[in-house]
C-alpha cells in the first residue's frame, strides 16, 4: 500500500469520534506500530486534529471532513445494521436520526447498491425494554454529556437502594440491551459506570471544565493500565 492510502485510511479509520489504538490500525494496515505512529505524527503536524497518545488510542476531534465516499458491500450491510440496532435501542432522537439516516444512503446509493440495502438479512427488534421514557433519557444524557453538564443524580443500585451522587457525565456505553453512562463520581473520587435505566431523576448543576486526569481519555488511560480494553472496541 502505497504510503499516501495509508494515511488516507488512518484518517478513515479516526472519523466519527472513535477511539482506535496503533496496534488496531498497524493490523488493518499490515504495517508495524512504529510506523503508525510515525504516521499519525506526520497527520498531527500537517493540521489533522488528531488527539492521544501512543499506548493508549487515538481521537480525531469533530468538524474534520472529507469527501463522501462509495460503500463497499460489507461497509453498506455494517451501516445498514447499525442504523436498524440505532432505531430500535437508541434514544429517539436517535432513532428518528436512524431512520433518516437509512432514508438518505438509500437516496445517494446506485441502484445496484439499493438493492443490497434492501436485502440486507439482518433486523434488530427492541422488545418492550425500551419505553419511551428511556429512551428520551438517553437523548438527553447524550446532549448533556456534550455540553460537559454536572448532575446531581437519584441512583438506585441492584439492591433497589437509592444513593444521591453528582457526577460528571463522560460517555455513553450499549451494552446489548442495557445502556450505561461512564461518570467521574464525586461521591467516589473515582470513575464509575451507571445503568441508565437505574437513574431516578437528574438535575443540572453547572457546566464542568475538562481536566486531564478526569476525562474520558483518562478512563481509557485507566482501562489499558488494568488489562481491559478500551471500552468501545469491547462493549
Amino acid at each position: 500500500m502505497r504510503r499516501a492510502d495509508r494515511l488516507f485510511q488512518i484518517v478513515q479509520y479516526l472519523r466519527g469520534g472513535r477511539l482506535v489504538t496503533a496496534r488496531q490500525m498497524a493490523e488493518r494496515l499490515e504495517v508495524s506500530e512504529r510506523t503508525i505512529y510515525r504516521d499519525v505524527a506526520d497527520l498531527i503536524g500537517s493540521g489533522v486534529p488528531i488527539e492521544g497518545e501512543a499506548g493508549v488510542g487515538y481521537v480525531m476531534r469533530a468538524g474534520y471532513d472529507m469527501p463522501p465516499l462509495m460503500f463497499s458491500r460489507d461497509e453498506i450491510v455494517a451501516l445498514v445494521t447499525g442504523a436498524r440496532l440505532v432505531r430500535a435501542w437508541g434514544g429517539t432522537a436517535m432513532a428518528r436520526a436512524a431512520q433518516e439516516a437509512l432514508i438518505k444512503i438509500d437516496a445517494v446509493l446506485p441502484e445496484r447498491e439499493r438493492e443490497r440495502v434492501k436485502s440486507t438479512p439482518i433486523f434488530a427488534i427492541s422488545m418492550n425494554t425500551m419505553d419511551d421514557q428511556l429512551r428520551d433519557r438517553i437523548d438527553q444524557l447524550e446532549r448533556l454529556t456534550e455540553d460537559r453538564v454536572r448532575l446531581q443524580i437519584g441512583y438506585r443500585d441492584g439492591e433497589g437502594l437509592v444513593t444521591q451522587r453528582t457526577i460528571r457525565p463522560l460517555g455513553l456505553w450499549f451494552w446489548g440491551k442495557v445502556w450505561t453512562l461512564v461518570a467521574w463520581c464525586e461521591l467516589r473520587e473515582d470513575f464509575r459506570m451507571f445503568r441508565i435505566d437505574r437513574i431516578e431523576h437528574i438535575t443540572q448543576a453547572g457546566t464542568f471544565r475538562d481536566e486531564r486526569d478526569k476525562n474520558l481519555m483518562a478512563f481509557y488511560r485507566l482501562q489499558v493500565a488494568q488489562g481491559h480494553a478500551p471500552p468501545d472496541r469491547s462493549y
